[in-house]
């Protein structure tokens, strides 16, 4: 099921896309999901699935699919974006490294800022962590400015039986 917010936003809504997993148990991280090459719907399915079984990331609840607009550079395909909440053990830069393993492993390429790619995945919120380093910032420092977080967000905040 797809739901047109206006002429450049659409959310899509699938068995994987709203969905409640588990109640977390260690530290609660958002995690911003982008991409824009190739089957992108596939991918973010195949990660989401990656992580409901992993050891140490494990999700917790997933936001619908919004299709929207590029952004800085606009000379490119609209993208998909979605939420994921995670449990994990990891350390806020730990789970930095872990999130550019998995983007690696699904082929993304960084050629430059704003650029076209397959997977894209951001520590938006990490706990009640505040970080500003050269490598991360948490929260991150554009979260509120992009309704490719705002709005899958509001999913996210509607779905109490997951105790978020």
């Amino acid at each position: 099921m797809k739901k047109r917010l206006t002429d450049s936003l659409t959310l899509f809504f699938d068995p994987l896309f709203p969905k409640c997993f588990a109640n977390p148990s260690r530290h609660r991280a958002l995690i911003g999901v982008g991409g824009n090459i190739g089957n992108v719907k596939r991918r973010f399915k195949k990660v989401a699935l990656l992580l409901r079984s992993h050891p140490k990331v494990r999700l917790i609840a997933t936001a619908p699919l919004l299709k929207n607009p590029p952004f800085g550079y606009t000379d490119q395909p609209f993208f998909y974006n979605t939420l994921f909440l995670v449990d994990t053990d990891l350390p806020p830069k730990a789970l930095l490294h872990f999130l550019l393993r998995l983007e690696r492993r699904f082929k993304r390429v960084r050629t430059f800022k704003n650029a076209p790619r397959t997977l894209d995945l951001d520590i938006i919120f990490y706990d009640d962590v505040k970080l500003n380093s050269s490598e991360l910032t948490i929260p991150h420092p554009h979260w509120h400015q992009r309704e490719s977080v705002i709005i899958p967000l509001t999913f996210l905040g509607e779905m109490r039986r997951c105790g978020l």
